[in-house]
């Protein structure tokens, strides 16, 4: 799968999604964009996830359209210490994504 990480996620999580070609908004040019537009280039550049730390985003957006899938990593903060744990309950998260389906993964 294509992940993209959102700007908030630390890039170094990348190294523990093992077996995942994964890419940060940074990487691709895309920081500072809003949601909707990152969601857009998502799926338009291949993407198949994207993966972020805001908690908020299924509120914001209507995602039933989205072609991407959306794992949202619910921690108690966003350092790689609080999300690392995370990671196999993600990694599961991330196979079974589809587009339009946001899945929570929380500790």
């Amino acid at each position: 799968m294509r992940v993209l990480l959102d700007e908030q996620i630390p890039r170094r999580l990348a190294r523990q999604l093992i077996g995942h070609d994964v890419r940060t908004a940074q990487q691709e040019g895309w920081a500072g964009f809003k949601n909707g537009e990152l969601l857009e280039r998502a799926a338009n550049e291949g993407f198949d996830v994207l993966l972020t730390g805001d908690q908020n985003l299924q509120y914001q957006q209507n995602l039933a359209g989205a072609r991407v899938g959306v794992v949202v990593l619910a921690a108690s903060s966003n350092r790689l210490e609080d999300l690392s744990p995370l990671v196999p309950r993600a990694l599961e998260a991330i196979a079974s994504s589809r587009p339009g389906l946001l899945v929570r993964v929380t500790a």
